[in-house]
């Protein structure tokens, strides 16, 4: 939700029509960019030729810049004019677009992926202001529902859209496919949509701030490289750790005494508030993580076409969307809390059935627990955006709406880090287990084919034998990652009853709320 500066409705049908259709294209590409890599990870893993907690990191360097910089958005925008921050920030993912496509390292991705998340972080926020502010009051509903496409369409066509140009052409026109409708929403906006005054009043925490960078940074880093390095056994990692500490503690420290700190410690007593952002830190944990951790597996173990992949993976958006206009129907008349148990008792049964799948399992129940899984994020999502705001003063709702998405944000990025890191550790240990089991006094390894084909003797059947043990360790590996985003989900779903209704409940369009579930 963004607090938008009120302005005259001074722009001819021409114009509005097309400042529409440039900040749905912004929104678009914006909401591609975060589903669209998932599927070509693998192909961009054999280019670099990075493990697999490495190649994550093109995941999660997007996904923590842009829940950075999603919180100065306000302040920008104020600052230097809604117009030229947005226009300025379309130029400059379309710019990172293109470096990443371009990027010959793994070095070179990661970095440019941050700079695209840093450019990207404002899109969804200002394009959801500009057409908020574009069109009068009566016809809002409307114009948000149009926005709420791009919002909503993105998740959805992402994986496809990813597994077709992969597989076609390249993993780098992932990126490249951003060019035009970066260029033509940019030239459309600077074009017919006018500049809002400049506050010169316009404030910002930059201590806080900048603490919080350095801690989440430094967080992310030590999350990403930790499995690589051996954790604390390397002076990199625990010099990471400190850094995190240390920004954590300033921010703390700042955000008690500072007269205008960038976090009010009035949004920590509203247990609301607490409860809901706890509740969309795990939701953004278990929903990116399991997809990040599908797309290898449908791929890898599954050996899925690219675009098959993508096509599987599609429907957890259609899912989310189908819920997303339900529960919008259901607010008010059903209590959020009801709501939001029923969602999570969903993403637990999907989470569950994952457990136990291997290899075999077929592609209709592979949709049909995507959509699933979909489908309760989008019920979670919905109600927690309304109560999240329920009972905070309106003063700290934008405030409120910042932290909020930064949470999200954060938990998505933390959940595929940790996921892959411990990914590589449940195959190296259940490596060991199952290798235990091999011996000469096995029978099981003795008779007929098998143990011709996987005669420890040879060279040739060692190396198959050793590749077929690592195989059933990444399946079982697979599943103990499902294994804890089920237990983690679980745990916290008594949560639930702490939360209360408000009497300044915020009233949300269904488009608002997806905005805040994206």
């Amino acid at each position: 939700m963004t607090d938008t500066v009120e302005r005259p409705h001074a722009y001819g049908r021409p114009a509005v029509i097309i400042i529409t259709v440039c900040s749905v294209l912004a929104t678009l590409i914006q909401a591609l960019d975060s589903t669209i890599a998932n599927v070509a990870l693998h192909y961009m893993q054999g280019s670099f030729a990075a493990s697999q907690d490495e190649i994550n990191w093109v995941l999660t360097s997007y996904i923590v810049a842009s829940a950075i910089m999603t919180a100065p958005t306000g302040f920008l925008a104020a600052r230097f004019g809604l117009t030229r921050v947005y226009v300025v920030s379309i130029l400059g993912f379309t710019a990172t677009s293109v470096l990443c496509g371009m990027a010959q390292t793994l070095t070179q991705i990661v970095l440019f992926r941050c700079l695209q998340g840093f450019a990207g972080a404002a899109l969804v926020p200002l394009s959801q202001a500009v057409m908020y502010d574009l069109y009068p009051r009566e016809k809002r509903g409307q114009a948000m529902s149009l926005w709420g496409v791009g919002v909503q369409v993105g998740p959805v066509l992402g994986p496809i859209l990813g597994g077709w140009l992969t597989g076609d052409y390249s993993w780098r026109w992932v990126f490249y496919v951003n060019i035009p409708f970066g260029l033509l929403a940019a030239a459309g906006l600077l074009i017919f949509l006018k500049e809002t005054p400049i506050s010169r009043a316009a404030r910002l925490d930059w201590i806080g701030f900048g603490a919080l960078t350095v801690g989440i940074a430094a967080l992310q880093l030590m999350l990403d490289r930790g499995e690589e390095l051996d954790w604390f056994s390397s002076p990199e990692i625990i010099t990471e750790a400190c850094l995190a500490g240390l920004g954590v503690y300033l921010f703390v420290v700042q955000s008690a005494t500072s007269p205008k700190p960038f976090l009010s410690p009035r949004l920590l007593r509203d247990l609301n508030f607490v409860i809901a952002t706890a509740f969309v830190f795990i939701l953004g944990l278990t929903f990116f993580a399991s997809l990040a951790l599908l797309a290898p597996y449908l791929q890898k173990l599954m050996s899925f076409p690219i675009l098959t992949a993508g096509l599987v993976l599609a429907p957890r958006g259609l899912g989310t969307m189908a819920s997303m206009m339900l529960a919008g129907r259901l607010i008010g008349r059903v209590s959020v809390r009801l709501l939001v148990t029923v969602g999570f008792a969903i993403n637990v049964s999907s989470l569950y059935a994952t457990i136990f799948w291997t290899p075999d399992v077929s592609t209709t129940t592979i949709v049909a627990v995507g959509m699933l899984q979909g489908f309760s994020i989008g019920l979670v999502f919905t109600p927690l955006s309304t109560i999240v705001y329920a009972t905070l003063p309106l003063e700290l709702r934008a405030e409120a709406a910042g932290v909020y998405s930064l949470v999200r944000n954060l938990g998505s990025a933390i959940g595929i880090s940790v996921t892959g890191a411990l990914l590589q550790t449940y195959v190296q240990i259940n490596h060991e287990t199952i290798a235990q089991f091999i011996t000469p006094f096995n029978h099981a390894l003795q008779s007929g084919l098998i143990g011709q084909f996987w005669n420890p003797a040879s060279a040739a059947g060692a190396a198959a034998l050793d590749g077929e043990v690592t195989r059933q360790a990444t399946i079982i590996a697979y599943s103990d990652d499902f294994k804890l985003m089920l237990i983690t989900t679980f745990l916290i779903m008594p949560m639930v009853l702490l939360l209360r209704p408000g009497k300044n409940e915020v009233i949300m369009t269904p488009e608002e709320k997806a905005s805040d579930a994206h």
